[in-house]
This record gives structure tokens, C-alpha cells and sequence, in this order.
């Protein structure tokens, strides 16, 4: 199936830039992303899209929709933007020199107005020291749970994705004693080991994928950050539709039960998107659902 290869391979690169654009000019949109489109390899170069390009070309994808505002006690603000450029790689300076590239290239129609750097702590680690997608779907139950079916072109291979910029406050957190720390994760630090007494705002409580109905597996890809913004967690996830993400995120929030997800105590999302990750073609990312 003709995805963008980079969501699902592992290991995950060293580093990773997330760029994020608003439209500018939509009479200059086509021609930039004809030439986007050659540049797009699904490895070092995902594109996703969000709503507000689908709407500047007069377009619907199947399945995209903007990121939710829940009326919840905890905050998760919705920033979407029109287009989100994942760059991966295991130089920093590659990323940072072909980030301006791109910059410069979608200039007349699109403009930068966010930018992550993150990199891969310990192997997969959180910044809190615990490991961070544990229960991810491997090989071709990743495919299922991150990639369209089917046979329709332009749809088939494609996948969504949710962004979430997570800031912890790990001054707090290390603060806490052990045992009050891997209960509000569900897991014990020192071996990853689920605990089967934590309470039920322990996060893997919360997010146990097989306890919804119907199931909710997504594939998570995130990594950690730092800048002058602070520090935490570029969480990304991907699905075959956005449903699995949003009912995990209205779980964590309290909306299903009025229990709030642990993590909300030392941590908070700054950014909230939701994305649509076209699938690959011999001239690079397959846009024909936008472009005609």
C-alpha cells in the first residue's frame, strides 16, 4: 500500500522538525504545492494537510475535520493550521537548513507559524523517564490501525494524524515521591511494568486502547522537546480515521466519566491539530483528492 513509509518505520530518526504554515495566498496554492509535491519522499519529508488547505482549494477529504473544542475542566486548545511538515532525520543541522528550504519555497502562498524541534530521549523515553508508546500495534496491526483500506486512489494508503504539543512541568513531577509518580503514569518506572492497582486516572487506565467501543488503537510517533518554551512531549498520533484519538482525548479529559486523566497534573497541551496524511505516488505525495 502506497503510504508515507516514515509513519510507520521504526526505529524512529534521532530528530525531528514539525513545521507548521497558515495560508497566505490561495491563488499562489496550487503551483507551490505541485512543486511541494516532488519534494515529499514519506521519510525524511512527511506532508500532512489540514482543513483549512482543503478549504482554500474548494476540496473535502473524506474524514478530516478540524481539532475539537471540549468543553472540559482541562484545557486542550485547538490551533489548527493548513499544513504541517514533518521532517525526520539523525542531523539537527540537515533539518534546520532544509527547513528554511522549504520555508522559502512555500513563501508566495504559505507562512510559517510554528516550529518544533523534537529528538529521541533514551531510546523512546518521555522526558519523565518512562517509556512513551508501549502498547503501540507492530507490523501489520500498525497498518491496520494508522492506514486507509480500500482501493479508492487518493484515499487508499492515506492516514490522519492528531498533534499535540504536551509542556511538562518536570520540576513538579521528579518532585513527587516514586510511587505517586508511576500512579499517575499506570506504570512502574523501573521495569515498564503495568501496575494492576492504580487508580483510574492513571493515564494507561485512561488510554487502554481495547477499552473502548468499538476498540481505539492509535500509533503514537512522538518525541520529546525543549526550548524556550519549555519542555515535554510532541505527541503524534495516527489512525485510519481521527475517532480513536478523540475518544481517548474525551476520556482524558473527563468527559466520559468525570475522571480526569493524572497527567493533566503536571503536564499541558499547548497546540491541538488534526491532519490528513496523503499517500505516495511515483511523483511523490499523492494529492489528486486536492489538486484534481
Amino acid at each position: 500500500m502506497p503510504f508515507q513509509q516514515g509513519l510507520l518505520a521504526t526505529p524512529v530518526p534521532a530528530h525531528a522538525r514539525h513545521l507548521f504554515f497558515a495560508l497566505d495566498c490561495r491563488e499562489a496554492l496550487p503551483s507551490v504545492l505541485d512543486q511541494l509535491i516532488a519534494e515529499v519522499d514519506g521519510q525524511s519529508l512527511i506532508l500532512c494537510v489540514g482543513t483549512p488547505l482543503a478549504k482554500a482549494l474548494g476540496r473535502e477529504v473524506p474524514g478530516l475535520r478540524s481539532f475539537p473544542q471540549l468543553d472540559a475542566v482541562v484545557e486542550n486548545p485547538a490551533t489548527q493550521h493548513a499544513l504541517w511538515l514533518w521532517l525526520r532525520g539523525e542531523e539537527r543541522g540537515e533539518l534546520f537548513l532544509r527547513a528554511q528550504a522549504l520555508q522559502a519555497m512555500l513563501a508566495p502562498a504559505l507562512r510559517l507559524v510554528d516550529s518544533v524541534d523534537g529528538f529521541l530521549h533514551r531510546g523512546g523515553h518521555d522526558l519523565t523517564g518512562y517509556e512513551d508508546g508501549t502498547e503501540n500495534p507492530v507490523e501489520q496491526d500498525a497498518v491496520d490501525a494508522a492506514i486507509v483500506a480500500g482501493d479508492v486512489p487518493g484515499l487508499a494508503g492515506s492516514s490522519f494524524a492528531a498533534f499535540q504539543l504536551w509542556k511538562h512541568d518536570l520540576n513538579y513531577f521528579k518532585a513527587l515521591p516514586q510511587d505517586e509518580q508511576d500512579n499517575i503514569i499506570g506504570r512502574r518506572l523501573s521495569d515498564n511494568e503495568e501496575l494492576d492497582d492504580a487508580p483510574e486516572s492513571a493515564h494507561v487506565k485512561r488510554t487502554a486502547q481495547e477499552s473502548f467501543e468499538p476498540e481505539a488503537f492509535v500509533v503514537r510517533r512522538s518525541v520529546a522537546w525543549a526550548d524556550e518554551r519549555g519542555a515535554g512531549l510532541a505527541f503524534v498520533a495516527l489512525g485510519y480515521s481521527l475517532d480513536a484519538f478523540e475518544v481517548q482525548l474525551r476520556r482524558m479529559s473527563g468527559l466520559e466519566d468525570g475522571v480526569v486523566d493524572g497527567l493533566y497534573r503536571f503536564s499541558r497541551p499547548l497546540s491541538g491539530g488534526y491532519y490528513w496524511c496523503p499517500p505516495m505516488s511515483e511523483a511523490g505525495a499523492d494529492l489528486r483528492v486536492l489538486l484534481g
